[in-house]
């Protein structure tokens, strides 16, 4: 529709009803037209304003990320609501930060740096590569234009620029490189206990009155899930008539306008021998080149064996042990003097010495084969198949659009659109923050169902594309909305009586590990503590061993540093509620020298990103207690 109104908006009459409506706008500005008041702000960075809108669209999209990179693991209790609004709005700031220092600055994001970005964008891309009217279709799905999202991207690309030269510029000297590797590389021999909270269950009753206390204390964990019911149009482009059937003609005129498509451009098979040749070489080295590949030319015109020579003598690694093969290959692939030679010659010549960016080569062409055209009957199949599924492509997209304008038009049902489009209006089930089942389990559907202006506000929702490849795409409203609530004491009363006995088992396990380290730093032996309890040796490990569970790596790495032939001990709860005993027999430091090469460079990159994200992290503490910041509540200004 909005494509249509633009194409028709064309000569100097609609030039000139475009200049006496733009003459009001530059008086008076659009704000006066719109509502005549600012919208409410979450923050303002140095007078610039984070407005609630943007913030609660930011955190909408870092909800559904979380659903996406964790899929069914997805909990929405364990994100707390103000928590990662919070983390957001601190996100937002440092961003508005980092521009304006940029700008300040003077740092710009090239038309190079923005086009890489968009072109590498998987969002972007059909079958691995970027795709024009995938671009304007994810655009128009986000209610953005290309202009618009373009400078958005320019913005953050600046917004980075500072990030990646503190960090890129940062050094490690070796005295810091060789306490990092004494750290990092160190090696404990560790010995533990675990005191099993199974061991410590007391199965008397649990009094009411405990009961009662913990159902009061823990009632966020007793509750019936938020959930909703949704109705729903799904517009799928396989479903859709691409239209009237594509003739001969039709199809033979296709393979007209497309022939270079079917086109096999001529290849070459041919094998070399090189002599390398360092880039900027002196002549003394240049002659010395030139003088070798000569002497192997005379040997091949006195009638040595092409592949033998090159087997012996080329100093290509990679085709040397193929007698110089370098198999089929095209224009444009090789380097320009060894292509121009190559594709120059007959079948069975070989070239006068070549120079290269590598050094001299001899070139010897053993197969060609020519250019070819496929045949219009080996693509008609082919073609026909495109031509029908460009069809329905095309129908998918028309429709996409009047479905989107129709349900903007009738915010309040999806029938009109419904009944326009000729689409079944489907309901769900019940659908709690997890999501459903198949397409409603789509973290994309279930970002928008619980939207604020969603869930809230009582709107149909945006236009929604699950996958992008899958040209489908659906439109949804809330039809019932259930708030989370707390579940009757009675309906919780079995699980809340387990929970105490495990919270005092628990409790009864850390405190005989308490006991067990206190006998163990008087003096006793670790055997004659540990008693019936079996004891997990395992040898020295480093900070990343995987053969140990991570908390006993973590309590152990605390440990001080065990006198020679004495040990440290300490115990700590684990994360299911046992108890473990620590104790460190042996510390042996990681030593520089023991590194080779790859794993030198390996740690020192490592260690550079460390330092260049702490002065980058120190950078931007200073950059906000330099700047005024002022937060409101994001509860108060979020648009709901």
């Amino acid at each position: 529709m909005l494509q249509e109104i633009r194409e028709r908006a064309q000569g100097w009459i609609a030039w000139g009803a475009v200049i006496l409506i733009s003459i009001p706008f530059a008086f008076w500005g659009i704000q006066s037209y719109i509502g005549g008041g600012t919208e409410p702000v979450v923050a303002t960075v140095n007078g610039a304003e984070i407005t609630a809108r943007s913030f609660d669209r930011q955190v909408e999209e870092t909800r559904m990320r979380l659903r996406e990179r964790l899929g069914a693991a997805y909990r929405p209790e364990l994100f707390e609501e103000q928590a990662l609004r919070a983390q957001v709005l601190e996100g937002m700031i440092q961003e508005q930060l980092l521009l304006q220092v940029s700008h300040d600055m003077g740092l710009r994001a090239s038309n190079r740096e923005l086009q890489a970005a968009i072109l590498s964008n998987p969002a972007f891309q059909r079958d691995g590569r970027f795709d024009k009217a995938t671009y304007d279709r994810m655009l128009e799905l986000q209610g953005t234009s290309g202009p618009q999202y373009e400078e958005s991207l320019r913005q953050r690309i600046v917004g980075t620029q500072i990030q990646r030269a503190v960090t890129a510029s940062e050094l490690a000297t070796e005295v810091e490189m060789a306490e990092a590797i004494r750290l990092d590389r160190q090696q404990r021999r560790l010995a533990y206990i675990r005191l099993a909270k199974t061991g410590f269950l007391d199965t008397a009753p649990v009094p009411e009155e405990e009961v009662q206390a913990w159902y009061q204390a823990h009632a966020d964990r007793y509750l019936t899930p938020e959930r909703v019911k949704l109705s729903y149009l799904v517009l799928d482009a396989a479903t859709l008539d691409a239209g009237q059937p594509v003739d001969e003609e039709a199809l033979r005129r296709l393979y007209e306008d497309e022939r270079e498509r079917f086109r096999e451009p001529e290849q070459r098979r041919a094998r070399h021998i090189l002599v390398t040749l360092a880039a900027g070489a002196d002549a003394t080295a240049e002659a010395e080149a030139k003088a070798r590949i000569e002497a192997i030319q005379v040997r091949l015109a006195a009638g040595e064996d092409f592949a033998t020579l090159a087997r012996e003598l080329s100093q290509d690694p990679g085709s040397a042990p193929q007698g110089g093969d370098l198999g089929l290959f095209g224009q444009g692939v090789m380097d320009p003097a060894f292509e121009q030679a190559a594709f120059s010659l007959e079948t069975g010549a070989t070239s006068e010495p070549v120079r290269s960016q590598f050094g001299y080569h001899l070139i010897q062409v053993t197969e060609i084969q020519p250019e070819t055209l496929k045949a219009f009957e080996e693509v008609r199949e082919q073609l026909r198949a495109e031509a029908t599924r460009g069809g329905a492509e095309a129908a998918f997209y028309d429709m996409a659009e009047r479905l989107a304008n129709l349900v903007y038009e009738n915010p309040d049902s999806l029938e009109p659109a419904a009944e326009a489009l000729g689409l079944q209006l489907q309901s769900s089930d019940w659908i709690g923050r997890e999501g459903g089942a198949d397409l409603l389990a789509n973290p994309k559907l279930i970002a928008a169902a619980f939207s604020p202006e969603v869930l809230h506000e009582g709107v149909n929702s945006d236009l929604i594309e699950p996958e992008a490849e899958a040209l489908q795409a659906l439109v949804l409203r809330v039809t019932e909305h259930e708030e989370a609530a707390p579940k009757p004491l009675d309906a919780v009363r079995e699980e809340i009586i387990a929970a105490i006995r495990e919270q005092k088992a628990s409790a009864a396990a850390q405190a005989e590990a308490k006991a067990m380290t206190d006998r163990l730093l008087a003096g006793e032996a670790l055997t004659s503590v540990a008693g019936k309890h079996p004891i997990t040796e395992t040898g020295l490990v480093q900070r990343d061993a995987e053969s140990v569970p991570g908390e006993i790596i973590d309590l152990a790495f605390t440990l001080p540093r065990p006198a020679p032939g004495a040990a440290s001990y300490s115990h700590s709860p684990a994360a299911d509620g046992d108890a473990l005993v620590v104790a460190v027999t042996e510390v042996v430091d990681g030593n520089l020298a023991a590194l080779d090469q790859a794993a030198l460079t390996q740690a020192s990159r490592e260690l550079i990103q460390v330092v260049g994200r702490g002065y980058y992290d120190s950078l931007i503490k200073d950059m906000e207690n330099r700047s005024k910041i002022e937060r409101k509540p994001t509860q108060e200004a979020s648009v709901q």
